[in-house]
């Protein structure tokens, strides 16, 4: 998810620490395809909203905690 909120922002911006994330885990032949789905993904939501096809809210951008000062 966070590779594809990193690719959805204007302009796409994928940090190393992102990158060197996913290197841990996936080979670079992996993370293209990955990249290639979330950019097709991103590319259906946007035309979504040319047809004011809205979300049924099953993600949401996870806010950051907040600690009350003691």
């Amino acid at each position: 998810m966070r590779l594809a909120d990193a690719l959805a922002d204007t302009p796409a911006n994928v940090s190393d620490e992102l990158f060197d994330a996913l290197k841990a885990h996936y080979t670079v032949e992996q993370m293209m395809e990955l990249a290639a789905f979330c950019a097709q993904e991103n590319y259906r939501a946007r035309w979504n909203r040319l047809a004011d096809v809205g979300s049924d809210g099953f993600y949401r951008v996870k806010q950051p905690e907040t600690h009350a000062a003691d």
